[in-house]
């Protein structure tokens, strides 16, 4: 099994931030139903105002070809979307387990 783990920093108001975190974590989470791979996803959104980053998500797939798969699917990419043009930055780990 491979953790797939991603952290965002968005850019605008906390406001703004936080109605985009809200809108791609609900296309995130609807993903396991549709991508065959993805074993499950969780997804936070930080509550910690001293910190910076926003948003992240820990996905589980059965391999590391598996990550590409979720990747590159449709309904993974039009989730990505939502967070696209907000990204400040971002930060990934996937390693098995």
């Amino acid at each position: 099994m491979v953790k797939h783990i991603v952290s965002f920093k968005l850019n605008g108001t906390p406001d703004e931030r936080l109605e985009v975190a809200r809108k791609f974590k609900a296309a995130l989470e609807a993903l396991p139903g549709v991508i065959a791979p993805l074993q499950s996803i969780e997804v936070g959104i930080n509550e910690n105002p001293s910190e910076s980053w926003d948003v992240v998500l820990t996905a589980v797939v059965p391999t590391m070809a598996d990550v590409e798969v979720y990747a590159k699917h449709p309904a993974h990419v039009a989730a990505a979307a939502i967070v696209g043009p907000h990204k400040a930055d971002r930060a990934c780990i996937d390693y098995s387990f």
